[in-house]
């Protein structure tokens, strides 16, 4: 059963989860050669103040 684990920071909305999870599930499953039904894909929201690029609070940006 492949799993995809997907972090970001802030938040997204329900309707782009739903794309990011159909799209990624898609892929996976075409290229894997996986039944959709066998793939789970995590979604994590992260807030900005607990993510740096560059040495740089995301929150700062």
């Amino acid at each position: 059963m492949p799993y995809v684990n997907i972090r970001v920071a802030g938040e997204l909305s329900k309707e782009q989860k739903e794309k990011i999870s159909k799209g990624v599930t898609e892929v996976i499953s075409k290229e894997a050669n996986k039944p959709p039904e066998t793939v789970l894909v995590f979604i994590d929201e992260v807030e900005r103040d607990n993510v740096a690029k560059a040495g740089n609070l995301m929150s700062n940006s």
